[in-house]
């Protein structure tokens, strides 16, 4: 790491007392400069496009988008960006999704201070870093088959990103009304694209939506969170 420039970090979380404190955990050590804070995912694609920092943390479960396609969103408009996942949820499936998205790295948020700091000066590099368990478990199942695109599929369909954006507002609770809103797009539009995820997922009322959501990961039905 180039000792007389701070890496530039942009954190998305929307627990504020774990954004405020790994916002404070990284300002202390002095090789970081903290230049936004996102709660959502909607604002971390926002935040990126505008900011360009050299390193994204980036949370998993979040309202309104989700990191799984906040993730996709940023590295579609710049391949180049530095995405390090860090998330109470480490299972294959979160984990196969992120790195064949093309993360850069995935930490559990029970990795201690050394090993995030560690991260994000190798990622700043052009360097991969990922967690030792989960490095290990990259390495036992390199031979899996894998969503390649990062898109949520079922029953061989894949979601386009406007259909994973709406199935999470949807599984949330919203109306027709507010996800038009939330989007800037018409309700006929929304309604279209509810139908779309119907036909594709086979699935054919909210309640069953909003299961396959919390299934597929795009939500949670609760959240647990460990605090290092």
């Amino acid at each position: 790491m180039i000792a007389t420039k701070q890496i530039t970090v942009l954190l998305a979380e929307d627990h504020a007392i774990v954004r405020q404190g790994l916002s404070a955990l990284l300002k202390a050590d002095g090789h970081f400069a903290m230049v936004g804070e996102a709660r959502n995912g909607r604002e971390a694609v926002e935040l990126a496009k505008s900011l360009h920092p050299d390193v994204i943390l980036m949370d998993i479960a979040m309202p309104v988008l989700n990191g799984l396609e906040a993730t996709k969103q940023i590295l579609t408009a710049n391949p180049a960006a530095k995405v390090i996942i860090l998330s109470a949820h480490s299972d294959d499936e979160y984990i196969n999704r992120m790195t064949e998205a093309g993360v850069a790295g995935f930490l559990e948020k029970q990795s201690s201070a050394e090993i995030l700091t560690k991260a994000i000066q190798e990622v700043a590099l052009g360097k991969k870093f990922y967690s030792p368990s989960i490095a290990k478990r990259l390495h036992d199942h390199q031979r899996k088959p894998r969503d390649r695109d990062g898109m949520l599929k079922a029953n061989a369909a894949r979601l386009t990103t406007r259909e994973a954006e709406v199935l999470q507002l949807v599984a949330e609770g919203s109306a027709n009304k507010q996800i038009a809103a939330g989007l800037d797009i018409s309700i006929k539009t929304v309604e279209k694209h509810r139908q779309h995820l119907m036909d594709k997922l086979n699935i054919h009322d909210t309640a069953g939506l909003t299961r396959y959501a919390i299934s597929a990961g795009v939500i949670e039905s609760s959240v647990q969170l460990t605090i290092v």
